[in-house]
C-alpha cells in the first residue's frame, strides 16, 4: 500500500506513452489482431483450411479471440523484458519494490486486453442469442492469465537486466510458439495422434488459457475442470517462481542497469 501511488503513476505513464499523440487511443490496439485475423482467415480458413471440415462457426471471431489472448501474452513479455533497463535511472536513485516496473507494463497490457474483450463479448453474445452464466467464470480465468503472465514477465525482465540476450531469444522463440498455439485451429481438428494433441494442448502452457477464454467468450461454456485446474496451477507456479527469481537476482540491479 505504501507504494500504491508510485505504481499508479507508472501505469498512467505507460498508458500515456503508449497512446501519446493517438486520436483513437486504445482502439489502435484492435488494429493488429484485426489485420492478423484477416490474414490468417484467408490463409488457414479459406486457402489451406487448417481447421478442417469441422471448422468452427464464425471462424473469424474464433480466430480473433485467440489472437487477442496471444497478443496480451506476447506483448506483455516483450515489453517487460527491457523495462528495468528503460527505468534504470529510477532503479538507481530510488528505493521501491522493483517488481512494480514489469508489473506496471503487464497491467497496461491487461487494460487494453480487457477493453478488447469488452468489445468482443457483446458480439459473441449477440451471435449466440443468449447471455450465458459461463461469463461468471471469466474473471477467474482472466485473473489466472494475469498471474501467469506477470510471473513470466518478472522472470524475463530481471534475466534481461543481467543477460541482454534474453529479449532477442524471447522474440525468436515466440514465433514458433505462436504457430504451436491453438489460435487458428483446434488441436483435435488437425491431428488424431494422441502424442501430438497432448503436446499442443498441455505441454504448451498458453494453450489452456487460450482455450478457457475462448470457451467462455466464444462458446458460452464453462471450461473443463482439467483446463481450470491447469490454469490455476500454471498461474501459481509462474507467479511464485517469477517472484522468487526476481527477488533473488534484484540485489545488483542498481549496478547492472
Amino acid at each position: 500500500m505504501a507504494y500504491r501511488y508510485l505504481f499508479e503513476q507508472m501505469v498512467r505513464r505507460e498508458l500515456r506513452q503508449k497512446y501519446k499523440g493517438s486520436a483513437l487511443g486504445v482502439l489502435w490496439y484492435l488494429v493488429n489482431p484485426l489485420v492478423l485475423m484477416g490474414a490468417y482467415y484467408l490463409m488457414f480458413g479459406i486457402i489451406f483450411k487448417v481447421a478442417g471440415p469441422d471448422q468452427p462457426e464464425q471462424y473469424p471471431l474464433f480466430l480473433l479471440i485467440g489472437l487477442v489472448v496471444w497478443i496480451f501474452f506476447s506483448q506483455s513479455l516483450l515489453s517487460s523484458a527491457p523495462s528495468l533497463l528503460e527505468h534504470g535511472a529510477l532503479v538507481r536513485k530510488a528505493r521501491f519494490p522493483r517488481e512494480a516496473i514489469p508489473a506496471s507494463v503487464v497491467t497496461v497490457q491487461l487494460v487494453t486486453f480487457v477493453v478488447l474483450l469488452a468489445l468482443l463479448a457483446p458480439v459473441t453474445i449477440a451471435i449466440r442469442g443468449s447471455l450465458d452464466p459461463a461469463l461468471l467464470v471469466l474473471p477467474l480465468v482472466l485473473a489466472c492469465l494475469f498471474a501467469f503472465v506477470l510471473g513470466l514477465a518478472l522472470a524475463v525482465s530481471v534475466l534481461h537486466a543481467y543477460f541482454r540476450d534474453v529479449a532477442p531469444i524471447l522474440s525468436a522463440a515466440l514465433l514458433p510458439w505462436f504457430f504451436m498455439s491453438p489460435i487458428f485451429f483446434e488441436p483435435e481438428s488437425i491431428t488424431q495422434r494422441e502424442t501430438a494433441r497432448f503436446v499442443l494442448e498441455w505441454v504448451n502452457p498458453v494453450a489452456p488459457f487460450i482455450g478457457s477464454v475462448r470457451d467462455v467468450v466464444y462458446g458460452g461454456a464453462v471450461p473443463q475442470a482439467a483446463d481450470l485446474a491447469y490454469i490455476l496451477v500454471a498461474a501459481t507456479i509462474a507467479l511464485l517462481g517469477g517472484i522468487a527469481l526476481f527477488r533473488r537476482m534484484q540485489g545488483e540491479l542498481a549496478v547492472v542497469v
